[in-house]
């Protein structure tokens, strides 16, 4: 398995998966012992906001509060990684995936539109194969575009956001939920993850804009290994409410080969829940 990213803050911030997969799924009383860990974990120890959280509800009383990071425009992107089904709830993904194994995975938030049985059509091979599975037409991701403010070159894991001369930088991460489909005319993920330098800052450039005003909110890392313990790192987070229909077959090809050496789907962190760890969304 390669190293992983921001989400769960390997290399230099020491947080990890955790270990692999169950096939099992657990239950509702294993997720609520979860929240209930997390919320003994982090009372009165000063966590600032947390993430994923439901973007259709705007409530929240963490009082930690960081200055908003600059326009994706005016960071560097450091990464691009993606979750199988959404961490974020809200907008066109709130269809329950299910409690998963209970470590991130077989669980988050799906696409809660239809698709026609063309799209849904069976692809040969396997698409970004993991100890967890692979991906299907059908399926949902949740794509992290992250940015820094520090003078960065894009690359693998959290370590490409930060630098000699910065290790605390501003994180912002753009986010864009996508369904898999087996269509050629659907967009090229490919294309969706190009970035080159613009003004002076590596830029990706082909985020898609006719997903939605992007939700902002201060939060969080996420990834399963915070289902029990607070992030202590501050992310600006800009989640597009609209999902955007994305070919399977152009994901395949980007998890052969890109920058970042992303070959698989990440798994997702629990929803956060508890008003006081979660921030006010106020745009």
């Amino acid at each position: 398995m390669k190293a992983s990213n921001l989400c769960i803050m390997t290399l230099a911030m020491t947080a990890s998966f955790g270990v692999f997969a169950k096939s099992t799924t657990v239950s509702d009383a294993v997720i609520s012992e979860q929240r209930e860990e997390l919320a003994e974990n982090t009372e009165g120890e000063g966590f600032g906001p947390q993430s994923p959280r439901d973007i259709d509800s705007a409530g929240g009383s963490n009082a930690v509060v960081f200055s908003r990071a600059p326009s994706y425009t005016e960071m560097n992107l450091c990464n691009i990684h993606f979750h199988k089904n959404a961490e974020h709830k809200g907008g066109e993904f709130t269809t329950y995936a299910g409690n998963g194994d209970g470590e991130g995975y077989h669980t988050g938030f799906k696409y809660s539109g239809k698709l026609t049985q063309a799209e849904l059509a069976p692809v040969k091979g396997e698409i970004c194969p993991s100890k967890h599975g692979d991906l299907k037409p059908g399926d949902t991701i949740e794509v992290h575009y992250v940015h820094s403010t520090a003078q960065v070159e894009p690359g693998p894991t959290l370590g490409s956001c930060l630098s000699d001369a910065n290790k605390n930088p501003q994180l912002r991460v753009e986010t864009q939920v996508y369904v898999l489909v087996n269509d050629d005319n659907a967009y090229d993920f490919e294309e969706l993850a190009k970035h080159k330098v613009i003004d002076g800052v590596h830029q990706a450039v082909a985020i898609p804009v006719n997903t939605g005003k992007p939700i902002q909110y201060a939060g969080s890392t996420t990834g399963p290994g915070y289902n029990e313990k607070g992030s202590p790192f501050q992310v600006t987070w800009s989640v597009r409410p609209k999902v955007a229909k994305v070919n399977i077959g152009t994901v395949g090809e980007w998890c052969e080969d890109n920058v970042f050496d992303e070959d698989h789907a990440h798994g997702v962190r629990n929803l956060v829940v508890n008003k006081d760890l979660l921030s006010e969304i106020t745009n």
